[in-house]
Parts: structure tokens; sequence; C-alpha cells
């Protein structure tokens, strides 16, 4: 069977500076059970190579990485990871013997690599420590779904740099004008060659206060101001949005909230933090 061992496995495992790969849903997704270590091997490693040993927490830190991208466990991915320590560990000893660890630049990577995985278990810890209540999971999802409103909204647009452009564009499109033809002076370049399209939508400030008022077809008659500038908005329809049961999106709500309690305590830490 062929599995595929990246090089790279163990930085990834060491990037957990984003705490999702490391929370308890994630944990409790992961097989339960590892495979025990071959019979005869010596407790605690796997191999030896030019006299250094490569441990037995390693290589099951590197099967923890297969599972979770969804291979199943075996003695032959098991295999496949000792295989890939033997040549990591080979690769290593050479760059060793050359110095490339007191490099500025390695130094430098391994430092990061280093503080990765320390602040990747400090969070770890410190999420599971405390925990968001199921409590302010469901009032946060009912408070979006208050803000989403009880109508979406199929809108284009042409956005201008100054108000006397937007008028003189409602003025064309009062004497006959197509709106697709004047979209292409908009200067929304993500949405001019889509005819202005900005496809559904909830809106929010300005761009709702003007859409609200609109009739389906039609378009707003003043220019319409955000912070990028003046807007001629065409409304072209409206639905009933539909939205998801807590249940299909209670996990993102929570690891939303999770993030906003990573943030809270690091600006803490900050303010209680000497930096010169």
């Amino acid at each position: 069977m062929n599995y595929k061992i990246s090089l790279l496995a163990l930085a990834l495992i060491a990037s957990v500076g984003t705490v999702s790969a490391q929370t308890p849903a994630a944990k409790k997704a992961a097989p339960a059970a590892a495979a025990k270590p071959a019979a005869g091997k010596a407790a605690g490693k796997i191999a030896t190579v030019n006299g250094n040993p490569i441990s037995e927490s390693l290589a099951q830190l590197l099967v923890d990485e297969q599972l979770s991208q969804g291979q199943q466990d075996s003695a032959d991915l098991r295999a496949a990871v000792k295989d890939e320590l033997i040549k990591r560990e080979v690769l290593a000893q050479e760059a060793r013997k050359l110095n490339f660890e007191k490099t500025e630049a390695v130094a430098s990577r391994i430092e990061l690599a280093r503080q990765s995985i320390l602040l990747g278990a400090y969070l770890d810890d410190y999420v599971a420590k405390h925990p968001v209540p199921e409590s302010a999971i469901k009032a946060e999802y009912d408070r979006q779904v208050q803000l989403a409103g009880d109508k979406e909204y199929k809108v284009r647009h042409i956005q201008t740099e100054k108000e006397s452009d937007a008028v003189a564009i409602i003025k064309q499109l009062d004497s006959g004008a197509k709106f697709d033809t004047l979209v292409k002076e908009s200067k929304d370049l993500g949405s001019k060659d889509n005819g202005g399209d900005l496809g559904w939508m909830r809106p929010q400030g300005s761009f709702k206060d003007a859409i609200v008022l609109l009739d389906k077809g039609n378009y707003t008659k003043t220019p319409v101001k955000t912070e990028f500038g003046f807007h001629v908005i065409l409304l072209e329809d409206v639905r009933k949005p539909e939205i998801p049961a807590y249940d299909q999106v209670k996990e993102r709500v929570r690891q939303a909230l999770v993030q906003q309690v990573i943030q809270k305590h690091v600006a803490e830490l900050l303010s209680r933090a000497k930096i010169d």
C-alpha cells in the first residue's frame, strides 16, 4: 500500500498556532487506540541510526498526522513512517556535520518551530481549561440568525470615486442607457467584468438602507455612499434566506468563539508584558 508521507509532516504538526487542529473535537475524531510496537523492539525507540535513537513518540506523532488525514492505522503505515524517519535522521545527521544548525537562517527557523510547538501546547491547554459553554454557542448562533434578517438580496452595482460620476450614471439610466453598458465604467474591478454582480447578499449599513427601498428591477435614484466610494445599485431579486440548522453549524460557531477566547487572552498577556 502506498502511503504519502511528507517530509514536512512533522513541521505541520508543529505549526499549531491555530488551535483548531488540536481542539477537543479534533482529538475525539482521531482513532482512540494506536498499534503496539513490534515485539522484540526496545521500548521507547523504533530504530537507531549511527548510534542515534529514533523515539517511538516521534514516530507516533507522524502516525497521528497521517491518521488525521484519513489514513488507517496499520503495519504498512507504521513501516512507512519508520522508513521516513530513518531517512530524515540520516539527512539531519549530515546537516549537523556541516554545522547548518549554527547558521543564522537555520537557527532562526528552528527557534520559530520551537515557539510554535510551545505556544500550540499552551493554547491547547488554555482552551481545554476555558471551554466555550453550550449556552454561549447557542446565543451566538441566535445573534447571527437575527443579523441575517428575513431577506437576501441579489444585486448589481456600479461603483464610482466621485458622487458626481454616480449622479451622471443615474441620469444616463433615466434616459434609457443600459446598466450592462454603464457598468463597464465601474471602479469595482472584482465585479465590473461580471455585470457588476455582487450575488446574493445580506447588506448592512447604507447599502441595506438603499436596497430595502427598491422594488425588483429598479435602481437607486441617488448615489449610495460607502467606504469604497459611491454606488448605483440595481436590485434583481429578493428571497428568504436559508438559515442552516443549529446542529449543522454548531462546531463552526464554537470554533469562532474559541478564537475569540484566544484573542482576548493574548491581548491580556500583551497588556501585562513589558515591551521595550
